[in-house]
């Protein structure tokens, strides 16, 4: 069968549902703020803004927290992203020390959007489309940029001038402050967090799952001194060709992410799935960054609940469905959390509750998650128990 990584690069390459802006040479605009580090050729690494030749306030334009509880249209997110111009330079990762990536500290630090003038070598051109991060238009490198500073924001500029406070412990300061996770995350990649040696760029891809994880880790921490529940419960929440059903199991942590793409490119019927028991995974997750995104979300709404459980999530994709990087699950996934529960009393009826929701037999997210297998064989299921539930449309 084929492998999601090897899905998603077929997905991907068919995904262009809108145009780009069309670009001269010269850019006269503001960077939302954004900045993004390419991970190709590390420790040599593309890095710089993303800017728009709008003017003003265009923080809408990479605030994903605000996209899906706004009730942002994927058609109106992708029409943001496509209108940011991508900036690059090869910059070595290590090296914090010249202008062009104090620019883009700059940037990222800023609580308001930043007037840019950029100048490239060629007229932009492309768009790039991932399920790791969010899109966006055309990219050429930079012959010329300039910013008119921004004010910074209070409490990344703390922890910038902290150069004793570990990197980790900063991105939880900052997750505790609410400050959210996108601001969080690039100003992590440009290297503004850490001990001052230690300090270097992170590529975009690799910042977004390493302050996931590193919140979750922390998260997890508070969650097992936690009481367990003791019904099995059901969120569930749906946005941009999105099914979502958080299932928290009356047990001690233990988590299972079950994705299915239903008819997407054709008629592809595609299950993938990657799960933890008490223990923490060490190997990088098959499924990408995604399954690091959910679990932060799912942990984050335990520790505020004050709770403890275990957790299968199950998502399907339907046609339509465009990667727009994880923000895409954990904001999802967030605001499944924020829904009322429905509350069972075995699993066989939270399953049944399930399939009679999604398009996706209930089976099929058996088969494939063996996580839940293991709870369905414990409490002396059986496969047919479910068979009737969800049917394909």
């Amino acid at each position: 069968m084929i492998g999601k990584s090897a899905y998603l690069r077929k997905l991907t390459a068919s995904s262009m549902p809108m145009q780009s802006v069309t670009m001269e040479k010269e850019l006269d605009g503001s960077s939302p703020p954004s900045v993004f580090i390419g991970s190709w050729n590390y420790p040599k690494v593309y890095a710089g803004p993303l800017v728009t030749p709008l003017h003003g306030d265009t923080a809408i334009m990479d605030t994903p927290e605000s996209w899906i509880s706004g009730n942002k249209t994927q058609e109106e997110i992708i029409g943001y992203r496509l209108g940011l111009v991508r900036g690059k330079r090869m910059v070595d990762a290590a090296d914090l020390g010249t202008r062009f990536v104090e620019q883009l500290q700059e940037i990222s630090l800023s609580a308001t959007s930043v007037e840019s003038e950029v100048g490239f070598c060629t007229a932009p051109s492309g768009t790039t489309f991932s399920e790791e991060h969010t899109p966006f238009g055309p990219s050429a490198e930079i012959e010329r940029f300039e910013t008119t500073g921004g004010r910074w924001h209070r409490n990344l500029e703390s922890v910038f001038y902290d150069t004793d406070l570990p990197a980790a412990d900063a991105v939880m300061d900052l997750h505790k402050q609410g400050v959210p996770f996108s601001n969080i995350q690039k100003a992590f990649s440009v290297g503004t967090m850490g001990r001052s040696k230690g300090r270097h760029l992170v590529p975009t891809r690799w910042s977004i799952t390493a302050c996931d994880s590193t919140i979750a880790d922390r998260l997890l921490t508070e969650v097992k001194k936690n009481s367990v529940i003791d019904t099995w419960r059901v969120h569930e929440f749906s946005s941009l060709h999105n099914n979502y059903a958080v299932l928290l199991m009356p047990t001690g942590w233990q988590y299972e992410w079950s994705e299915a793409f239903l008819r997407v490119l054709g008629n592809e019927e595609l299950v993938f799935s990657d799960h933890e028991g008490r223990k923490k995974k060490t190997e990088y997750s098959p499924l990408g960054g995604c399954y690091y995104s959910c679990k932060m979300a799912v942990l984050e709404a335990l520790a505020r609940q004050g709770e403890q459980a275990g957790a299968i999530i199950l998502r399907e994709a339907h046609k339509g469905y465009v990667p727009m990087g994880v923000f895409n699950v954990r904001e999802n996934v967030r605001n499944a959390m924020n829904q009322p529960a429905t509350e069972f009393e075995d699993i066989q009826a939270a399953l049944a509750h399930i399939g009679s929701t999604f398009t996706l037999p209930v089976t099929r997210f058996i088969e494939e998650g063996e996580l839940l297998r293991t709870m369905i064989r414990q409490r002396q299921c059986t496969l047919s128990d479910f068979s009737t539930q969800g049917v394909m449309g």
